[in-house]
């Protein structure tokens, strides 16, 4: 009988979560992207961009933005559900049947675990999203330098170049670092250091004056120097490494590590890159911890309505992006580490959550 009774709770409750989730993770980027759209119509069409291309960047534009809302849409899905329940006396029904609150949410912490593995996923597919939006609406252009300082440049296949000086018109470059990660004796990594560089359009980059480390394997390297090497894979041309380079939400997670190793590597501060690439892992888990956090709500305030299930929401998601917004700015300064940074609101969160929980009336 109680196995019975609990099927159709949980049946009930999912229901109720998968229908206010969707709502929200859809409702909300739509008004962002109507806000930005007013900001920056005028913008796009003195450009003369396209009309398709507006309304295709804009579709490009709603992974990054369902990645940024889901937690609040889980929250919003947790107090409604769990809040539903209490007004409608099921929960008291589900304890007349024997079926505890923590046995009845289970549901809640199921859908939201799945939606921090899908909103991860969507982090990793943002990048790609953002890229192109980007070159709809024209705004990967060349920069108007013919030269470049101190720059990391990430090149196809894996390839990072790290560079002090390029100068276009005279066709070098000074102090080249490049890093390829590899997977074995068939496709070894390498980094190799140069002093300078030269490109001619015969025969591309050459080398001149450093060295070559390539890794074969678990503890097995070899390591050259050399006076002039040429470099094939490298088929950029002197101005196409003026282009602006990625940002970090449009990298994906191995992306943005092997950036940031490569910055690290070149003495360079990635502070904030650190906090980035340990975001796209904290915000989808935020997912699992709000809903803990929001159960509890859900049922302490069902007897307030709709109104307070709103403002609640609403205060604490507002309350958590501020937070992650000061951890961001307080990790990429270095006064507290990067990974703690991104972590933090996680933790506080996690644990007033646990708090809630486990004082609330079983």
């Amino acid at each position: 009988m109680t196995r019975g009774v609990g099927r159709v709770l949980d049946r009930y409750l999912a229901g109720e979560f998968i229908k206010i989730f969707g709502i929200t993770v859809l409702g909300f980027p739509l008004i962002t992207i109507m806000f930005n759209l007013t900001d920056n119509i005028d913008r796009y069409l003195s450009r003369n961009v396209p009309g398709k291309n507006i309304f295709l960047a804009y579709l490009y534009y709603f992974p990054e933005q369902i990645f940024l809302i889901t937690p609040a849409a889980v929250l919003f899905a947790t107090v409604f559900s769990v809040g539903s329940f209490s007004r409608h006396s099921e929960i008291t029904a589900a304890k007349a049947s024997g079926i505890s609150f923590h046995r009845l949410v289970l549901p809640v912490f199921a859908l939201a675990l799945l939606a921090s593995v899908l909103t991860f996923f969507l982090g990793e597919a943002a990048p790609f999203a953002n890229e192109h939006r980007a070159e709809l609406l024209g705004e990967r252009e060349l920069r108007s330098t013919s030269a470049r300082y101190n720059f990391v440049y990430r090149a196809d296949g894996g390839r990072i170049y790290a560079v002090r000086n390029l100068n276009v018109p005279q066709r070098e470059m000074l102090d080249v670092q490049i890093e390829r990660e590899g997977t074995g004796p068939d496709f070894p990594g390498y980094f190799l250091t140069a002093s300078r560089a030269d490109w001619k359009p015969a025969s591309g980059w050459t080398m001149g004056a450093g060295t070559m480390r390539l890794f074969l394997g678990p503890d097995r390297e070899v390591a050259f120097s050399f006076d002039s090497l040429r470099q094939k894979a490298m088929t950029e041309r002197p101005q196409d490494l003026l282009v602006e380079p990625k940002a970090p939400e449009q990298m994906r997670y191995a992306e943005l590590s092997r950036y940031v190793e490569t910055l690290e590597r070149s003495g360079s501060d990635a502070n904030k890159l650190q906090v980035e690439r340990a975001l796209k892992v904290a915000i989808p888990l935020t997912c699992l911890i709000i809903a803990l956090f929001g159960a509890p709500l859900g049922l302490s305030g069902a007897r307030s309505g709709a109104t307070y299930g709103i403002a609640l929401s609403l205060a604490t998601t507002i309350v958590f992006l501020i937070m992650i917004q000061i951890s961001k700015a307080v990790g990429a300064g270095g006064v507290i580490p990067p990974l703690l940074a991104a972590w933090l609101p996680n933790g506080i969160f996690g644990t007033a959550g646990l708090v809630l929980y486990a004082r609330a009336r079983t």
